[in-house]
């Protein structure tokens, strides 16, 4: 780790950065605000293998070919309103890289995106135009989880010109073994049929490093499902497949196929299917809606709470100190998972220790402890 050499694309004001920094060797950003760097460079201050520097928005021009081992950027395209501009950005990202190198990034994967993108609501990238971008530039595409949401997170890594076409004209191996089958979410050795836990991680021995999402295919009871990670190698030498389950499929016993470049990859597994349990709203996170690292202080006077498995979005109450919050926002970032973010906009208070309480139809939440400073009440445009 500590001869590696990483690029964060968007770095704002060094926020991850700065944990980047004590593992790696070195640790580069760039951001279009010179106001973010200015921050970033005092937050770095001292800091020996850590720069950030001012970019142009669209290119990785300051940067050598093959320099970085590791490109990552989080929370930042998903805000970008024009797509050739990502893609862009996702050219240079190869560029930079070293043979073998990993990208690491998020994209807008909303399906039902705003027709008029801007720097808030950016641009949505579909599955098709990841897998099709991975394919042209010769990146192994390792992960595409959460697909179909606003966080849809990407990991692939650089491969030698004409890598694809080279795949084509060989064997898919036949010597794998699925070990054992569970659930993605947990050890169980079974899935839903449907909703949040419709998905199973596959652990396989003897997975050729070469193996991609574009060419993988899995097939369980008889339907396609949807293959979204390859992890390397583990302790005990098996790699673990993440797939989300066909829809419609049956409960019971189903068989499970894996299939690479159009060949059998390894005897197939059993997995049972069972009905979904019933749907109970969770509470998953709370913070800053600005700051996301900065826990329960709410600096910005927005709180930003997520919530999943909502079948009613409409029936949320949200109150602060006893009195409804005065204007609540709310977005589905999951339609899979019914996973909503709500912007809760606080009202003028003292700075110091708040509670909030949520109401979901009949359903309570116990009650919500923040830590507020001292801000100005955001307007009706602040765009969040």
């Amino acid at each position: 780790w500590a001869t590696l050499r990483a690029l964060e694309i968007g770095c704002g004001p060094g926020r991850l950065m700065l944990p980047m920094s004590q593992r790696l060797g070195e640790v580069h950003g760039v951001d279009v605000s010179d106001e973010m760097i200015r921050l970033a460079g005092e937050r770095l201050h001292g800091i020996p293998n850590a720069w950030p520097r001012v970019n142009s928005g669209a290119d990785l021009r300051a940067f050598a070919d093959d320099f970085f081992d590791f490109v990552y950027s989080y929370a930042v395209f998903q805000h970008i309103p024009s797509r050739e501009v990502v893609f862009q950005y996702l050219r240079e990202a190869r560029r930079v890289l070293r043979p073998g190198g990993l990208l690491r990034c998020q994209l807008n994967g909303l399906a039902d995106s705003p027709a008029a993108c801007n720097t808030w609501s950016g641009v949505n990238i579909s599955p098709d135009q990841v897998s099709g971008f991975a394919l042209a530039e010769d990146m192994q595409l390792l992960a595409l989880e959460g697909v179909r949401t606003q966080y849809t997170w990407v990991t692939m890594r650089k491969q030698p010109a004409g890598w694809h076409a080279e795949l084509a004209g060989r064997p898919a191996g036949g010597h794998c073994l699925i070990r054992r089958v569970t659930n993605a979410s947990g050890s169980e050795p079974l899935a839903a049929c449907r909703g949040r836990f419709a998905a199973i991680s596959l652990y396989v021995e003897s997975l050729p490093a070469e193996c991609d999402l574009l060419h993988l295919e899995a097939i369980i009871g008889g339907g396609r499902g949807a293959p979204f990670y390859i992890g390397p190698p583990e302790n005990d030498g098996l790699s673990q497949i993440g797939v989300r389950l066909p829809d419609g499929i049956e409960t019971g016993l189903q068989p499970v196929l894996l299939n690479w470049l159009d060949q059998p990859l390894c005897p197939p597994a059993t997995l049972r299917v069972v009905p979904p349990g019933p749907l109970v709203p969770r509470l998953v996170s709370v913070g800053d809606a600005v700051d996301l690292l900065s826990g329960l202080l709410i600096q910005s006077g927005i709180v930003k709470l997520v919530l999943e498995d909502v079948e009613r979005i409409s029936d949320l109450l949200v109150f602060v100190e006893g009195r409804e919050a005065p204007r609540v926002e709310t977005f589905c970032v999951d339609p899979a998972q019914l996973l909503y973010e709500v912007n809760v906009h606080l009202p003028k208070m003292e700075p110091g220790e708040h509670f909030m309480q949520l109401r979901l139809g009949a359903r309570r939440f116990s009650p919500i402890p923040i830590q507020t400073v001292q801000f100005r009440p955001a307007s009706s445009d602040t765009g969040l």
